[in-house]
């Protein structure tokens, strides 16, 4: 299925487009589900923790209603290109409540947009966006080791790796390290 919404395939790999990151909304769960539980072996699975291999066989009703609940709360969001999704972006406190850190993610559902530009400046907008909305003193993110493209477009927007726990995954025949990278708010130059 194809939304229309979703960026076409193809396109100049030199040109990011216009990116931003919007507010979840209802219009977007269907879409949501179509990428996390109806294409079959998607790519962005390869890189957004392969090792947990959960196939998600949810009905889009059963889907839909757990994420709804994270629809008021600001903390889910839409990345898109030219007006167009892309992309998915999270962040949630961690515990305890008021500590003041929080951890982000961010996945771009279609290859078409990879290399472009597209994360780092989504990742750039929603950091600032988690600056901007919480009490966040430090901003985290979590990957793993063979997941250069993340760890390069965390480090262009200014994190830095701040713990590395080697072997700490198991994919594909092969052990990798889980990588924690962290950006402090006076450290934050948007």
């Amino acid at each position: 299925m194809t939304f229309p919404t979703d960026v076409p395939h193809g396109g100049d790999p030199e040109r990011a487009g216009d990116v931003d990151v919007r507010p979840l909304v209802e219009e977007d769960l269907e879409w949501l589900w179509h990428w996390n539980v109806e294409v079959v072996d998607p790519q962005w699975k390869h890189w957004d923790g392969p090792y947990f291999g959960v196939d998600d066989g949810r009905g889009f009703e059963e889907f839909a209603e757990e994420w709804r609940s994270g629809l008021m709360t600001g903390h889910r969001a839409v990345a898109t290109v030219d007006g167009k999704r892309a992309g998915f972006v999270s962040r949630f406190e961690e515990p305890p409540a008021g500590g003041g850190w929080w951890e982000v993610g961010i996945v771009l559902f279609q290859p078409a947009v990879w290399g472009r530009g597209v994360g780092r400046r989504a990742l750039r907008l929603w950091t600032e966006e988690t600056f901007a909305a919480t009490d966040a003193q430090v901003v985290t993110l979590t990957t793993w080791g063979g997941n250069g493209r993340m760890i390069h477009c965390a480090n262009a927007v200014g994190y830095r790796e701040c713990g590395r726990i080697p072997q700490a995954r198991s994919w594909q025949g092969r052990r990798w390290d889980s990588v924690t990278m962290a950006l402090l708010r006076a450290d934050w130059t948007g």
